[in-house]
């Protein structure tokens, strides 16, 4: 996820109309301001779940984007969470919460899907620390983020995530084809000294730029979803759903050659919890129920003096234990290991993102109208 930190205007009501937007509100809200990081590649996605949010936020969290952030810059917006790494998931569980009880499809899907999103990390390459935390509802429990698209091992996850996605989808009765809409970037040159990579972070609120620019690298094909979610029960019924195709064009997006997938059951804490997909007898792996747990190191701390009130936190190293299940050849073990996001978003000022790796939020929006 790429953010860049703007004084944004958040609409207290529904915006924008388009499918994603009950009702299609057109009339004016009051707006009020704030200091919130901008999150665009999937903008569709914040919005469904900043929505379904603000229904019940017992936690006090001040925004779905806050959860793609570092440590310390997520702090100012996390509410009474304590657990930072486990923030966008307290998002996304709290939200499909919300949206179960409303019977809201459309919410129930798009939390699902912002459990599945990248976290923002340092810079390109950089895997970011899982949650090592089991969410309540077991739909959001089977999901883990998807990581950069350079990182070591990350198109054997991403994959496997989708194909996760896809069948919690199914089991609530929306549309799996949705799952393809988590995806992120081509994979970005992990020297790239902007730490940009071939993401976006242009304003275009009714989807993403990542769906706008054609920047969006499917993790697996129509037919592989079809496949993944042929043996799934749909467990519940609600309304207001939406579907992949309403939104965008799938055969306009590339798709990722790798055909190995990660057997999500020794990383995701939790996986075995259930949900449309979950396999009882799973369990997250030590070494995976560690990925939270911060290691302070000299270069850390010394990536962590640029800006003024960046944050003192320490960079965090996270080891994965990734089983792969070929669809070729027989599963090999990899390993995944990845740096804690640094602080990003709100805490830095204009430049700071010359710092190691910080450079891909460096955009700076111009004040915004509508959420994000």
């Amino acid at each position: 996820m790429k953010l860049s930190s703007t004084l944004a205007a958040i609409s207290i009501g529904s915006a924008v109309a388009s499918p994603l937007i009950q009702g299609a509100i057109k009339q004016k809200h009051a707006l009020r301001k704030r200091q919130v990081p901008q999150e665009h590649s999937h903008d569709f996605v914040l919005t469904i779940a900043s929505e379904m949010l603000k229904l019940d936020n017992p936690k006090n969290i001040q925004d779905p984007v806050f959860g793609f952030l570092g440590d310390a810059a997520a702090a100012d917006g996390a509410g009474d969470v304590t657990n930072l790494a486990c923030l966008k998931q307290e998002t996304a569980d709290q939200a499909f919460t919300n949206a179960k009880a409303i019977g809201d499809l459309r919410g129930m899907a798009g939390s699902l899907l912002l459990q599945a999103l990248e976290r923002n990390t340092a810079g390109v390459g950089v895997a970011s620390v899982l949650c090592n935390e089991t969410a309540v509802n077991p739909e959001i429990a089977a999901l883990t983020q998807h990581q950069d698209a350079a990182s070591e091992g990350a198109g054997a996850i991403n994959k496997a995530v989708t194909l996760e996605l896809a069948k919690q989808l199914a089991g609530i009765g929306a549309d799996p084809n949705l799952a393809l809409l988590s995806g992120t970037f081509a994979p970005g040159d992990p020297n790239d000294s902007t730490g940009a990579g071939n993401s976006c972070d242009d304003e275009e609120p009714d989807l993403g730029c990542i769906f706008s620019k054609n920047l969006l690298v499917l993790d697996a094909t129509e037919d592989e979803i079809s496949s993944a979610v042929a043996d799934v029960a749909q467990t519940f019924t609600g309304t207001g759903g939406i579907a992949a195709t309403d939104l965008v064009d799938l055969a306009s997006f590339s798709v990722a050659s790798g055909t190995e997938v990660a057997n999500l059951a020794t990383i995701v804490h939790g996986a075995g919890a259930g949900g449309a997909g979950g396999a009882a007898t799973a369990t997250a792996t030590d070494s995976a129920k560690k990925t939270g747990a911060a290691k302070e190191t000299d270069s850390a701390k010394n990536s962590q003096t640029a800006g003024a009130g960046a944050g003192t936190e320490c960079a965090a190293q996270a080891t994965v234990t990734v089983t792969v299940v070929s669809t070729v050849t027989a599963g090999r073990a990899a390993r995944q290991t990845a740096d804690a996001a640094l602080d990003v978003g709100a805490h830095e000022p204009a430049g700071a993102g010359e710092r190691a790796g910080a450079g891909r939020n460096a955009v700076v929006l111009p004040l915004l109208p509508l959420g994000h």
